[in-house]
Parts: structure tokens; C-alpha cells; sequence
């Protein structure tokens, strides 16, 4: 009796081990013990819903966090490269006693809110007949971009390089002569055109044609700009980003607008003179810096720059204006960070030649392009003003009658 009751309790033993050890492993599979509590379930339960919900905060936040930043990137990105192309008002603080009210007011229109400056210059004197933003005209200059590429062109056919024939190999199969290179703006041209010339020659020219000195003669306020006195480096491009878009070069609208000024007249380079008062201006008297030795190269180099306003660059400029004849090179760059678009041309008339520059500064849409859009609008307002009409001829006035005794 007392065996069977023995063998009856091994066997009660091992069936509660049995359950037991089950227990434990269901236990195990679902993270919970067999003597915990109903409310240690719980406990254990809602800590894995507030991990959980944790988790979903943080990747949340994430998202919004990169959300903010892209809208911050975007933002300055507007900022950077369109609100600051626009400016409330770019005349302040501008003398405009000297100057012509009818070209002056054509520049003002034509220029509208954008962030620039336009220069108007008589070419066959030097003087300056309006200068909008004369702060920004003024100031250090900035670089040259494409149109730096009015200067070699100038120094390859003096030097024989090239006539505007020449065909020059860009690479591969493809090659360019000087008409279509400055039409279309070509910077492989002009940097293997540049390599050709060699920088000390590039700097003789550049510093004949007025660059790296003041333009004008006593203009309260203008700077030099900067040409480089030795070549820049490989790692910028050397001579050849020199010579296709004034890598390293600062040049101001002053000295861009007296050499194109000297193209339009033949060779004459004036001091620019702007004249504050009208009695300034009936005094007014041109005073030449020196002459160049271009006028024969004119034929070769104006086939480009009509090029450039009837195909090429410069064709917005024929949207506003197509009456008469414009030539001019645009340029459009950046540099740390700011954008620079230029335009610089003279109106080939029967009546005179005016040279318009005008330089934008600032984020899109600064380009040449719109540069020549807005030059194309002050060449449409002076024509509609008859500025470019025939002049009446001036009869000086007659001497005072001698008394005869």
C-alpha cells in the first residue's frame, strides 16, 4: 500500500513538472512569466506599445526635420539666385545734373527693378550721357565673363593669329572661325586662341585696351578693377579660362564701355567724362587717352557681334529692338557664389553711334541674355524719342558787326 502510494506522488510530480515546464516555455514565446500578474502583462504590454509609438515619433520628426531643411534650402536658394536679382530702387543717390534726361530716362525704363547698371556713352567723345545705378557702376568691377573675349579677339588679329576665316580646332572633328565663335559665345575657341597668345601678350592688350586702370578722368568714386599680374593657375585654368570668361579678372562697366566706344569710333580710346552740371556740359571738352591700332580689324571683328544680336547670344535683343543695326558681346558668369550678366554693344546708325553696357548683378534671371533684353529696350525707347534721327545742322552764330569809323 504504502509502494503504490509512492509510485501515485512520482507520478503527481512529474505531471506538475510537465505542465510546469510547458508553462514556461509559453511563457517564453510570448515574453511573459507564468507567475506574473495580470497587471505585470499589462505593464509589459504597454511598454511595447510606448516603444513602439516612440519609434513612430522619432520618424516623425525625422521627416519633418528633413522637410524644414529642404524648404530652408529652397529658400535660400530663392533668395540667392532670384530675389536678389531685383532691387526697390537702383537710382538713389545717382548725379544726374550732366546728364541727357531722354537717354538717362530710357536707361531708368529699360533697366526696371533689376539689380544692374546701364552706361550710356558717346563714343566719338567720351562722354558719359547717362549712368543709372552709379554706385554699382562705380564699384570694384566684377568679372568680365564672355565679353573679355572682345580684348583677344582684338590681340589675336593684330597679332596675325587668326582673321575671322581661320578655322580653329576645338577638339576631335570640330572646329570655328572667329565670326561664329563670337556669335555663339564659343569658350573652346577663345582658350585655345588664348593658349595660343600666351598670357603676357593677353596682359600687354588687356592693358592697352584700358583694363586694370581707371576709365574715366576725376569720376568721383571709380575703381581700377584688377588684372592679374601673372597668369592664374593650372587649377583654375590658366591663360585659356582667362582669355574665354575672365577667370581671375575684375573689370567695371567704365572700362568695358571705353573700349567698346574706341571699336565704335576706330580706334580712338577717350578718358570717359561724366558731367555733373549743365555748365559742365557746355564746357565740355574730349580728352583722349591714346589710339589704337584697330581700325582695320573692325571688318573682321563686327561680322561676330552682329552675329551675336541677329543669331546668336545677344537675339533677345531683337525682341524690343530691330530697326537698326546693333553689334555687341554678351557675358554671363558667376563667382563665389553671385551671378553677372553682361551686354556691351553700340547701335551702328547713319545718324551717330551711341554705346550702351549694361551689367546685372545678383541671382536669375542675371545672364547676358537679359542683359541684351534690357539694352534692346533703351535702344527701342531712344528710337521712339527720334534719337536716332537726322540732326539739324548747327549754324554757329554770327560774330558781333565791327563800327567802321
Amino acid at each position: 500500500m504504502n509502494a503504490q502510494a509512492g509510485k501515485t506522488a512520482q507520478l503527481f510530480v512529474l505531471i506538475t513538472s510537465t505542465i510546469w515546464l510547458g508553462q514556461l516555455g509559453w511563457a517564453a514565446t510570448i515574453g511573459t512569466h507564468p507567475l506574473s500578474s495580470t497587471r505585470g502583462k499589462s505593464r509589459s504590454v504597454t511598454e511595447n506599445q510606448r516603444a513602439r509609438r516612440h519609434m513612430r515619433h522619432l520618424a516623425r520628426t525625422r521627416v519633418v526635420r528633413s522637410r524644414t531643411i529642404a524648404s530652408l534650402k529652397r529658400r535660400h536658394y530663392y533668395e540667392r539666385f532670384y530675389t536678389s536679382s531685383y532691387s526697390s530702387d537702383v537710382t538713389e543717390g545717382d548725379n544726374t545734373a550732366g546728364e541727357e534726361a531722354v537717354v538717362r530716362q530710357a536707361a531708368i525704363d529699360a533697366l526696371g527693378n533689376m539689380n544692374g547698371t546701364v552706361l550710356a556713352i558717346e563714343p566719338t567723345s567720351g562722354r558719359i550721357l547717362a549712368m543709372v545705378n552709379q554706385k554699382l557702376a562705380l564699384s570694384s568691377g566684377a568679372q568680365p565673363c564672355s565679353t573679355i573675349k572682345l580684348s583677344v579677339a582684338l590681340a589675336a588679329l593684330t597679332e596675325g593669329i587668326i582673321t575671322k576665316e581661320t578655322e580653329v580646332r576645338l577638339g576631335g572633328r570640330s572646329q570655328m572661325n572667329l565670326t561664329l565663335a563670337l556669335a555663339h559665345s564659343n569658350n573652346a575657341y577663345f582658350e585655345a586662341v588664348g593658349r595660343q597668345l600666351g598670357f603676357e601678350k593677353v596682359a600687354h592688350y588687356a592693358h592697352l585696351y584700358g583694363l586694370g586702370e581707371l576709365a574715366g578722368y576725376h569720376i568721383s568714386g571709380e575703381t581700377p578693377g584688377v588684372y592679374p599680374e601673372e597668369e592664374i593657375s593650372s587649377r583654375l585654368g590658366g591663360v585659356g579660362k582667362m582669355c574665354s570668361f575672365g577667370e581671375g579678372i575684375s573689370m567695371t562697366p567704365l572700362q568695358l564701355g571705353a573700349l567698346v566706344a574706341a571699336m565704335a569710333n576706330g580706334g580712338t580710346l577717350y578718358y570717359l567724362q561724366h558731367p555733373l552740371t549743365p555748365l559742365e556740359v557746355a564746357s565740355f571738352q574730349p580728352m583722349v587717352k591714346r589710339h589704337l591700332d584697330i581700325a582695320g580689324l573692325m571688318p573682321e571683328i563686327s561680322d561676330g557681334m552682329a552675329g551675336a544680336v541677329h543669331y546668336g547670344t545677344a537675339r533677345s535683343l531683337r525682341v524690343n529692338f530691330d530697326q537698326e543695326e546693333v553689334l555687341g558681346k554678351t557675358g554671363t558668369c558667376s563667382h563665389a557664389g553671385t551671378r553677372f550678366g553682361w551686354f556691351a554693344s553700340y547701335a551702328n546708325t547713319s545718324y551717330g553711334r551711341v554705346v550702351i553696357v549694361v551689367f546685372l548683378e545678383g541671382g536669375r534671371p542675371t545672364f547676358g541674355p537679359k542683359a541684351a533684353e534690357i539694352a534692346g529696350h533703351m535702344y527701342r525707347n531712344l528710337y521712339d524719342h527720334a534719337f536716332f534721327a537726322a540732326k539739324p545742322a548747327v549754324i554757329p552764330a554770327a560774330g558781333p558787326l565791327s563800327s567802321s569809323n
